[in-house]
């Protein structure tokens, strides 16, 4: 070390900070490390949130038998659709001489308008529906106007519904039965101002026009009549709803059909190829560029997870279940799934679809096998369950970034240990120098003093 006599203030400042930089080298690399560390609980984080979302797909294909394998045809739409349950037994049925089931509708006499006020008194409307139900509608005074009646016949939410119409020249009182079908037909007793709205079918002197009869729906199935009081048909044939839309025939198809399992398997796909290419960001080398501009070549990257056993043997693992997943005689191959030479994960809807209509058990046997592989290695890897509201472990990459995570907090440690000695050391190294600059200031003014004494002495011998 220089000489303290020799070094000025800045100098010394200068050494102190040479000092400083030595003793925060091991600080640097250590930071350095946590970086890195950190880098890789970023890294898997990634591939983590990549294998939540394919574990969630996999819940689409847990259990094939709750998703729908039917589909239905209909020759023509304006007279009937249907859609059919689970199962529902495959085949034709013909609809002949559909007619539709409909409500009974009654309109009054033109009357000036809807607002105007009815003469009379206040009164009631009575229903009297042909099933034997029956309502009572009671108006006040303050609201005999149409719309006022209209207003409390809805407000009583029975079996009869009420509108009101406006012409050129005036309006109508407009009811309906609330439900279609011949029970629904009703008559109308009214009292006081409500009185013109009375009606009673076959009755003379009625001044309420049906426009329209309650009647059921009637139809032929395959040859046999049937009746309903709507125009949805629950039981007519087990496992299938059919939908009356209008006079006429149509012949409904119920066949196989693969759609919904074929989504779900393509949604699993989609997943799975994400998460693998989540993997190969994080493990991937990409050399040095040998451009010949040297402004454009580009040095080596290496992903956060290079050489990392884990990752690379979880994206082995699920490429491993899709191209040796096999069942019945059936590939995954065979069913539309397929993993190129660059490891994507491809599905073909088409080939899915041949191969159901095909064996539709082999195909969701493989399917089945599918889920059970691919969701064994994302509960190895995240823990918990497909679909599971918590996480009965944390996985194997729980499990990195729980021990990277125990490196950082170690490596703080060592820094906050380091800056404390560092620090003390320092603090040593400045009281040194300022003890000797105080030893070289006290001899130099001992200096001066004794050459003050030797010079005086020198001259009164002279």
């Amino acid at each position: 070390m220089t000489s303290v006599a020799t070094l000025g203030s800045s100098q010394i400042t200068s050494e102190l900070s040479q000092v400083e930089a030595r003793l925060q080298k091991p600080v640097t690399n250590l930071d350095n490390q946590i970086t890195t560390d950190k880098a890789d609980i970023s890294a898997w984080g990634n591939i983590s949130g990549a294998i939540s979302t394919l574990a969630s797909s996999l819940a689409g294909i847990k259990d094939v038998s709750t998703i729908n394998n039917r589909v239905v045809t209909s020759t023509s739409t304006s007279v009937a659709t249907a859609s059919a349950a689970i199962g529902a037994t495959v085949g034709t049925y013909s609809l002949t001489d559909v007619t539709l089931a409909k409500t009974q509708e009654l309109y009054s006499g033109l009357l000036a308008s809807g607002a105007a006020t009815l003469t009379g008194g206040a009164g009631s409307l009575s229903f009297t529906l042909k099933s034997g139900k029956t309502d009572k509608v009671t108006v006040g005074s303050g609201s005999l106007t149409l719309n006022g009646v209209a207003a409390a016949i809805n407000k009583a939410a029975g079996g009869v519904q009420a509108s009101v119409v406006g012409t050129a020249t005036g309006a109508r009182l407009v009811l309906q039965s609330s439900s279609t079908g011949s029970s629904q037909a009703f008559s109308v007793t009214g009292t006081g101002a409500l009185a013109q709205f009375s009606y009673a079918s076959g009755s003379a002197g009625t001044t309420e026009i049906r426009s329209q009869k309650a009647v059921n729906a009637a139809l032929s199935l395959n040859g046999v009549p049937i009746t309903s009081k709507t125009n949805t048909l629950g039981s007519a044939v087990s496992g299938l709803t059919i939908t009356l839309t209008g006079s006429g025939n149509s012949t409904l198809t119920v066949s196989s059909a693969p759609t919904e399992l074929s989504s779900a398997v393509s949604s699993v796909a989609t997943s799975l190829n994400s998460a693998i290419a989540a993997i190969a960001k994080e493990i991937k080398y990409v050399p040095a560029s040998t451009a010949t501009s040297s402004a454009s070549a580009t040095a080596a990257q290496a992903g956060p997870l290079l050489g990392n056993f884990t990752a690379t043997n979880l994206s082995n693992q699920l490429l491993s279940a899709v191209s040796g997943a096999a069942a019945s005689g059936v590939s995954a191959a065979g069913i539309g799934l397929s993993v190129s030479k660059t490891g994507a994960v491809t599905f073909d809807s088409s080939t899915f679809a041949t191969a159901y209509a095909k064996s539709p058990t082999a195909v969701q046997a493989l399917v089945t096998q599918l889920y059970t592989s691919l969701e064994g290695i994302s509960t190895g890897a995240i823990g918990g369950g497909s679909g599971s509201a918590t996480s009965t472990s944390t996985g194997s990459i729980g499990a990195q970034t729980a021990a990277l995570n125990g490196v950082i907090t170690s490596i703080n440690t060592q820094i906050t240990e380091i800056d404390k000695e560092n620090t003390a050391q320092i603090d040593i190294l400045i009281q040194e120098y300022t003890a000797a600059e105080n030893a070289q200031t006290a001899a130099s003014i001992t200096q001066s003093y004794l050459d003050i004494f030797t010079n005086s002495s020198g001259t009164s011998s002279g």
